[in-house]
């Protein structure tokens, strides 16, 4: 699966809900589900807030599944990460006007089996996230 959709707030429910509709025929438990939907909300959130600087822009989300495990990437083009191992710390933010949590990535990294960040600074991020469906 490949949608692109506008780096919207709203549009954060609709990156959730597409991947759960999408992962729908494993029949993943609600646990499972709602632990994807979780991490998806975060990747898509991260790139409106932090990405994008909430100016709008386009995220992609591609997903695909291989035997049953579970593959997503979120992708934009915004001002990309300048140190990414700094930015996986827990309670870390660029954004903390925003009363933003710095809990994006641990809760990604909580609820996935595994979290890839690839990013440069002014070129975007993208996360690449699997999750085993048992």
């Amino acid at each position: 699966m490949q949608i692109s959709f506008s780096a919207k707030s709203e549009n954060e429910g609709f990156a959730r809900t597409a991947v759960a509709a999408f992962v729908s025929y494993l029949n993943p438990t609600i646990e499972e589900l709602a632990d994807i939907k979780t991490a998806v909300s975060e990747a898509v959130t991260n790139c409106i807030i932090h990405g994008y600087n909430l100016k709008g822009g386009i995220v992609w989300l591609e997903a695909g599944v291989l035997d049953r495990t579970l593959h997503v990437a979120i992708t934009d083009e915004g001002r990309g990460i300048a140190d990414i191992q700094k930015a996986l710390e827990p309670l870390f933010t660029t954004r903390p006007d925003l009363e933003r949590s710095g809990m994006g990535f641990s809760f990604m990294e909580a609820f996935m089996d595994t979290v890839e960040v690839e990013s440069a600074p002014g070129k975007g991020t993208r996360v690449v996230m699997t999750r085993e469906i048992r």
